[in-house]
């Protein structure tokens, strides 16, 4: 995908939450929230970090892959959409696939659901709802040319490793240029909190 797409910049995350309550506003799932918002260092530290389908392009989205039910479409430009309602058996595979997380499983709906890229405005060019709203930039919409015109001396990383497994995203996190290990371990990049390096 890497053509317009979300950065993650978890340097930036204040944990303010508006990028969790303008997703709720999604017309695919109005009321639901498909962004979570996790605490790094609970207790210990206000560092925050916003986690997005990270939309897996190499060699296929896990979610997709394991899915019995031919339920989780890819879009031609790489978006891996949420359940299909009319397919899913809400067996949960997918969630147990994602090595980042994200999909949950709607209990009383026994349904499927994840972050769809907001595709229902990215297909049109705008950005998608969280975003537009995130007041410090820790969700860049754009492209990489964009984001290192804007912040000179950033890398992304789109690959991450999990055990003997590399994985491939669409969705790529900002790391600094300085601290920056590739591929980058356990599916989070090295981030800098009170001075000290943290991976989750």
């Amino acid at each position: 995908m890497m053509g317009r797409t979300i950065f993650i910049d978890p340097g930036r995350c204040i944990g303010c939450q508006a990028c969790v309550s303008a997703c709720r506003e999604c017309d695919s799932h109005r009321g639901k929230s498909m962004i979570h918002l996790d605490y790094t260092d609970e207790g210990q530290s206000v560092a925050s970090l916003p986690t997005v389908c990270m939309h897996c392009e190499d060699p296929v989205a896990p979610c997709a892959e394991v899915c019995p039910a031919d339920a989780i479409p890819v879009t031609a430009d790489g978006v891996v959409q949420q359940a299909d309602t009319t397919r899913c058996i809400g067996c949960a595979n997918c969630v147990n696939a994602c090595p980042f997380g994200v999909p949950k499983i709607d209990l009383q709906a026994k349904l499927q659901m994840k972050c769809n890229l907001c595709y229902d405005r990215t297909a049109y060019g705008l950005a998608p709802m969280c975003a537009t709203v995130c007041p410090t930039g820790a969700l860049f919409y754009g492209t990489v040319e964009e984001l290192q015109a804007e912040r000179p001396g950033v890398q992304v990383a789109d690959t991450f490793v999990f055990g003997e497994s590399e994985v491939r995203t669409g969705v790529a996190m900002v790391v600094p240029a300085d601290k920056v290990q590739w591929p980058v371990p356990g599916g989070l990049p090295v981030v800098e909190i009170n001075g000290k390096d943290v991976r989750r």
